[in-house]
């Protein structure tokens, strides 16, 4: 019987399948290899049924899938049956994908041990703090002011409910906190792969088209754990910017399918997974 190959642990997020192109996209992912990892790094919608057979085709193809949530499955939409909010609805997400064989934030940190391992795939659900903030602003209130004069407002502001939580910068202190604790916990000569929907460093948020968003793209108090935590990579998605940057050497990948009128626009071809491990002569050259 011929031996299995190698498998790669390959990223993919934003998929949006509320658009059809994308759900077409995603109906004809499959893996290279049967041994195949897959990394979805959220916003695959904002209805559970979108989201849940999303991730049932998937897992039926892929060796194993890791998923962390983006703000768009956090939002309560009006046309979905189900009308759970905050950490209520996160934690339907989670029992969801339990019953899917999905991995979740929730769930023991799995060792990648092909190519590129040993590395602990750590899919991380933090949100975001409004600590991305526009120069010259030193608070929330001054910040989203800004924001509003030049027309920028996230529509998680009006469908991301943060109950329990007095409000969603709360709600992302606490996920920090437990985060920080799980990832403080791992064997400390361990790598890692950090999976977040938000990138976990500013420097993603500098190309942005309109600055003011970065407001709703992440928090500083992530800032240094790429280095902290022995990343292998840094896995995000939610700019809607596919691209490979390098701080402090390691790697950060933004692995965004995007909108139809986004993807529409770039020269490749769209919904290409992106390898994460092995890394590529890319994704290992220097800052």
């Amino acid at each position: 019987m011929p031996e299995k190959r190698p498998g790669r642990l390959v990223a993919i997020s934003d998929l949006h399948i509320r658009y059809d192109e994308n759900k077409k996209i995603v109906d004809e992912l499959r893996p290279e290899r049967e041994t195949d990892w897959l990394i979805i790094a959220g916003d695959i919608g904002e209805v559970v049924s979108d989201i849940e057979w999303t991730l049932s085709t998937l897992r039926d193809r892929f060796a194993k899938v890791v998923w962390t949530p983006g703000n768009h499955e956090l939002w309560t939409a009006p046309d979905d049956p189900i009308q759970l909010r905050g950490e209520q609805r996160y934690r339907h997400l989670v029992e969801m994908c339990r019953r899917l064989d999905v991995l979740t934030p929730e769930d023991p940190f799995p060792i990648w041990e092909g190519e590129g391992g040993p590395a602990a795939i750590a899919p991380l659900f933090l949100l975001y703090d409004y600590s991305f903030r526009p120069e010259g602003t030193h608070s929330k209130e001054s910040a989203l002011r800004v924001a509003e004069d030049a027309g920028v407002i996230c529509t998680d502001e009006f469908m991301l409910h943060p109950d329990p939580y007095p409000s969603r910068e709360a709600w992302c202190r606490a996920r920090v906190e437990l985060t920080k604790a799980r990832l403080e916990a791992l064997p400390a000569d361990l790598p890692t792969v950090l999976v977040n929907h938000f990138p976990l460093v500013r420097e993603p948020t500098r190309v942005l088209w309109h600055p003011e968003f970065a407001l709703w793209c992440g928090t500083t108090a992530t800032a240094d754990w790429h280095v902290r935590f022995r990343a292998r990579a840094v896995v995000y998605g939610h700019l809607h910017i596919p691209r490979l940057i390098h701080c402090d050497g390691v790697p950060h990948q933004e692995v965004s399918l995007g909108y139809p009128r986004e993807w529409r626009r770039r020269a490749e071809a769209p919904g290409k997974l992106v390898q994460i491990l092995p890394a590529t002569a890319e994704q290992a050259g220097s800052a």
